[in-house]
């Protein structure tokens, strides 16, 4: 264990988390809502610190992070927990596994041997991904440091629940975000997720205002948040804050507590893709999808500029940031 940062001793031997935005006010002995912060005696203590429970290297497009690196690998490493009890995720043997009930809580690494892992697989960042890197933060954080001493670079795939305060503090060491906006309906983030949307929008423009690269996704479901309106009011939102955030519309598979919906239409994912467009982004595309959608065109010249396949590139025609063919510049992080 180690204790936790971002905290408030009360009285009565109560603390005030103020890591995510659920900002959990947690009685002696009790856990927050993510399930890995605990008060033992009036102090704040996580035991999500150096216990990796899934550890791999990926494509950095696998994120999915289409302006940052391309074509580059990001050792991608988690621990238990999540702040969100999203009824559709793909992880949540671990995101679902808070420590007090887990059957593990994962094998002890050391912030150095991740920074090591990476370095030794020839990966250019280091991704905190898979379940939620908000309540593994003091991990992240430590992690982060010793990743951009060496050179690497570091990614947050998250659900945006963090607060301002934990934002700012890892801000020095976090170069990009993949934030998922998973709904544009206030009830539906607090029914199926257990949280709500103010605090993911804050985040999102908090991030690209202090200059972290931003994508964000959207994973569509089929009867939950596929309709004209939800789908407007995302890329509407998107765009307000910057037209050149690319946004990722990934197709839905049946998993977990949703697992008898169908995945979603193709025709509803290129649907979504023209309404992000007829909101002015500038860059859309499909996830979960092999046949179409994960191409990048310069929005000045439009000429192809990077082709994928899955997540393997096949031609990249941007230098340094540069469109090779008008020489327009490129939003995103380039090598």
């Amino acid at each position: 264990m180690k204790e936790a940062l971002l905290y408030v001793k009360l009285e009565n031997n109560f603390v005030a988390c103020n890591l995510c935005a659920h900002r959990c006010r947690i009685a002696e002995g009790k856990f927050g809502f993510c399930g890995v912060r605990q008060n033992l005696k009036g102090a704040l203590y996580t035991h999500a610190y150096g216990r990796v429970a899934a550890a791999h290297v990926d494509p950095v497009e696998k994120k999915p992070l289409y302006h940052f690196l391309p074509g580059t690998y990001s050792f991608s490493v988690a621990t238990i927990g999540c702040n969100f009890r999203c009824g559709f995720c793909q992880n949540w043997e671990i995101s679902q596994a808070p420590f007090k009930n887990a059957d593990t809580d994962g094998r002890a690494v050391s912030a150095q041997e991740l920074v090591d892992a990476a370095l030794k697989n020839k990966c250019k960042s280091i991704s905190y991904t898979y379940t939620e890197p908000t309540v593994f933060f003091e991990y992240a954080l430590e992690t982060a440091k010793l990743a951009k001493a060496k050179g690497l670079r570091n990614i947050f795939v998250t659900n945006g629940y963090m607060t301002r305060e934990a934002l700012e503090l890892i801000r020095p060491d976090l170069d990009a975000a993949n934030v998922d906006l998973k709904f544009f309906n206030e009830s539906s983030y607090r029914r199926v997720c257990s949280a709500s949307l103010a605090p993911v929008k804050e985040t999102i423009r908090l991030m690209y205002e202090l200059g972290v690269w931003v994508e964000v996704t959207t994973l569509v479901i089929p009867g939950q948040n596929d309709s004209d309106d939800e789908l407007k009011g995302i890329a509407g939102f998107i765009a307000s804050v910057s037209k050149n955030i690319p946004w990722h519309v990934s197709r839905f598979h049946p998993d977990y507590k949703f697992n008898t919906l169908k995945p979603t239409d193709e025709r509803t994912l290129k649907r979504a893709e023209d309404i992000g467009r007829l909101a002015g982004l500038n860059f859309v595309y499909a996830g979960n999808v092999q046949i179409r959608g994960n191409d990048t065109h310069c929005p000045h010249c439009k000429k192809l500029l990077v082709k994928r396949e899955v997540f393997n590139i096949l031609e990249n025609n941007i230098k340094q940031g540069i469109c090779a063919y008008c020489s327009a510049a490129i939003p995103g992080v380039f090598i």
